[in-house]
């Protein structure tokens, strides 16, 4: 038997893994999937609560592992009703994911790293850099935790990696936890069509994203000129705007699905209606649709908001050239959960 300080957190192997354990261990593999159902269909804490499992497998797997969870720090909640959760994880780095409710639902805006390398002028996540890549069961966690604490009346159906970090760089660990997340049979049962990664632009991984799951895609735009964009975003340096441009168009995307371009609104800086009739421009030849997001100001930046007219305005040229727009009231500003806002454990000075 295992010492108790080295079992591992069972949600750390793949559902293959944990066949193959099982079948190393004499045991028939099909009990992968009770096990698994248990653990995210039934969120069950202790393997003695298997009760369609024998008594002498649940000892073996409590020799050998736990059911762990992501242990909550702080909570707080919006005058909107959004809820930040503060997670610390097994070495004490920290993460924050966002409960944002809809209006017949709820989206959970979840974090795939510690810290973020990609150093976007707008982001407070970038103030630290890189830390580190969460692991695919620390993505999966934010998930199972969060819905273990959701009533029966309150549904999570959206999910949007749009927290802490940058998906795409932390590709392998986020195609693992969808696999789980989506899979009907004993994962937890989401919709491909109600999960969107974003990325900033890491165009070497979108293909690859979009040949593993057709989930939706959101790029990270926010400029139509490459100074612009490579000052507010310096992976703009490696993948200037044709370049990622041409890596949307060849993106596989499914039948009638579109690209969200996702623009962030900063005065002065990229709310002009020159740059409104650029933006259409640029993306007529592919299926998009814009969320323009007013600027969410903070201390750490000298970056304002535009006024209600000029976003308004930016919105209604590009209405007027045919496209898909929505103007992104981002919640849970009072309480640094919107959009660019998430510092987990560090004061918002």
């Amino acid at each position: 038997m295992p010492n108790p300080a080295e079992k591992k957190d069972i949600k750390n192997l793949t559902h293959k893994q944990l066949q193959t354990w099982l079948e190393d261990h004499k045991i028939r593999s099909f009990r992968s999937n009770q096990i698994l159902k248990w653990i995210y269909q039934r969120q069950a804490e202790h393997f003695n609560e298997m009760t369609d499992v024998s008594k002498q497998l649940q000892k073996l797997l409590a020799d050998h592992f736990y059911i762990g969870r992501l242990q909550k720090i702080k909570e707080e909640t919006s005058s909107d009703g959004s809820r930040k959760f503060l997670f610390e994880l097994q070495d004490k780095n920290q993460i924050e994911t966002v409960l944002i409710p809809e209006k017949n639902y709820y989206t959970l805006c979840l974090s795939s790293q510690v810290g973020c390398a990609q150093g976007c002028l707008f982001c407070l996540t970038a103030l630290d850099g890189f830390i580190r890549n969460l692991t695919a069961n620390e993505i999966i966690c934010q998930v199972r935790d969060i819905k273990k604490n959701l009533t029966s009346s309150q549904k999570l159906s959206n999910l949007v990696f749009m927290g802490m970090g940058e998906p795409l760089a932390n590709l392998s660990n986020i195609l693992q936890a969808i696999d789980v997340i989506t899979n009907k049979t004993w994962g937890l049962k989401f919709s491909n069509r109600r999960i969107t990664v974003s990325t900033a632009g890491l165009v070497l991984k979108m293909d690859e994203l979009g040949q593993a799951h057709d989930i939706n895609l959101a790029v990270s735009l926010n400029a139509v000129d490459n100074p612009t964009r490579t000052r507010l975003m310096p992976i703009n340096r490696k993948y200037p705007i044709e370049t990622l441009l041409k890596a949307c168009l060849n993106y596989p995307l499914p039948a009638r699905r579109k690209i969200t371009f996702e623009y962030i609104l900063i005065k002065d800086i990229n709310d002009s209606q020159a740059e409104a009739d650029h933006l259409a421009f640029l993306l007529r030849p592919l299926k998009a649709k814009i969320n323009l997001i007013p600027f969410n100001e903070h201390p750490a930046s000298d970056f304002k908001r535009p006024p209600e007219t000029v976003i308004e305005a930016f919105r209604d040229t590009l209405i007027q050239k045919g496209y898909t727009v929505i103007i992104r009231r981002s919640k849970g500003r009072d309480i640094s959960a919107a959009c660019g806002q998430l510092r987990a454990g560090h004061s918002k000075e």
